[in-house]
């Protein structure tokens, strides 16, 4: 089965990005607005308890994240994919470089750059214009992130919480 790790920001942030991702994101019905700490990687039924272990430890001592989200960004010309970019947080960074360590299913396709997705699967034309239009939109949202989220996925594509981690205890 597929698995992931994600945080979901407060339900403010996710009802003005949803405002975007209904119009543009294919992915929208599947999993609300989240920053993914580690990408999707397969797990067998077997495995996830000390998965979860694995996890338990690796978050020791890392405190609660601080999400300050602003500004929009693409990935072009990699892809096609617009979001509201996270900026740095050393919490935030030490959580994902530790899941992405020896003990950890090896994902990581990509340098880490915290964000929200707001569109993707666009194409060249498509992304154009809704990036010129969107990358000129005032953001800025800041809040405290105290949980993650082991996520699953299931038959139909929709994502599902599996297990929530406490940050900072």
């Amino acid at each position: 089965m597929k698995y992931g790790i994600a945080l979901f920001p407060s339900k403010d942030l996710q009802d003005l990005v949803n405002r975007y991702r209904k119009r543009y994101d294919t992915h929208y019905p599947l999993i609300p607005p989240h920053i993914t700490v580690k990408e999707p990687f397969e797990l067998q039924e077997g495995e996830v308890e000390a998965f979860i272990k694995k996890v338990q430890a690796a978050k020791k001592g890392i405190g609660p994240i601080r999400l300050v989200a602003s500004r929009v960004h693409s990935f072009w010309p990699v892809n096609n994919v617009i979001y509201l970019r996270v900026e740095d947080c050393a919490a935030l960074t030490e959580l994902h470089e530790r899941l992405h360590g020896p003990d950890f299913p090896n994902t990581k396709a990509y340098r880490f750059v915290p964000h929200i997705t707001i569109a993707q699967d666009l194409s060249d034309i498509e992304h154009n214009d809704i990036y010129d239009r969107l990358k000129m939109l005032s953001f800025y949202h800041e809040e405290m992130i105290d949980t993650f989220h082991l996520l699953y996925q299931d038959d139909t594509g929709m994502w599902h919480v599996r297990e929530t981690f406490k940050l900072g205890d």
